[in-house]
């Protein structure tokens, strides 16, 4: 999360710069630095709904919905630099669907999920997502395959190992379907909004 709350900060910094050397020229050019200041508006614009965006993982937006495909993205966007550190690969093949499902529920029990997989199962690994939708709900399947190559970084966990039963809690508590097959095959029943 904290490179997510960073990230868009950067281009600020880098403009700033810039716009720094421009106005130390003997005569510097009052456009160019205009248009340096235009830009630092818009970026820090960007930074802020970002940074607002990161919040909602905290503290969710009650009611907020998101498509399978876009939450699926969310989760594996915050953690793929993560897992691929510690040795796992992530594979996305969510296929786009129109109907959606609320969003805390998917952040909330799919990142945890991806979390206890890997704590679960030695590197080097795949992690393939597949979603299969059912009348009734999104239907997650996570499918960790052990792979040859890099181990990754073997570093001491800054956290508690997640178990299946802190992944069964959260999934209850969003009213999401779990179901584990042996230690590396997980499902997670999403049920779809209200229309």
């Amino acid at each position: 999360m904290r490179h997510h709350l960073v990230v868009n900060l950067q281009p600020i910094g880098m403009v700033y710069e810039v716009m720094d050397r421009r106005l130390r020229a003997p005569e510097p050019n009052l456009a160019e630095v205009h248009e340096s200041a235009h830009k630092i508006n818009g970026f820090a614009r960007a930074a802020l709904n970002s940074c607002l965006d990161i919040v909602t993982w905290l503290a969710p937006e009650e009611g907020m919905l998101t498509t399978a495909g876009e939450g699926v993205r969310e989760c594996l966007g915050l953690v793929a630099s993560s897992l691929a550190f510690r040795g796992y690969a992530l594979r996305n093949e969510v296929p786009a669907h129109p109907r959606e499902v609320r969003r805390s529920a998917i952040r909330n029990v799919l990142t945890a999920a991806l979390i206890h997989i890997t704590d679960e199962n030695q590197p080097p690994g795949e992690i393939v997502l597949n979603a299969e939708p059912t009348p009734a709900a999104l239907v997650l399947t996570l499918t960790l395959r052990p792979t040859q190559g890099d181990l990754g970084f073997s570093t001491e966990d800054g956290y508690r190992r997640l178990e299946w039963c802190d992944v069964e809690a959260l999934a209850e508590a969003e009213s999401v379907g779990s179901k584990r097959e042996g230690g590396q095959r997980l499902q997670l029943a999403f049920p779809w909004a209200i229309a």
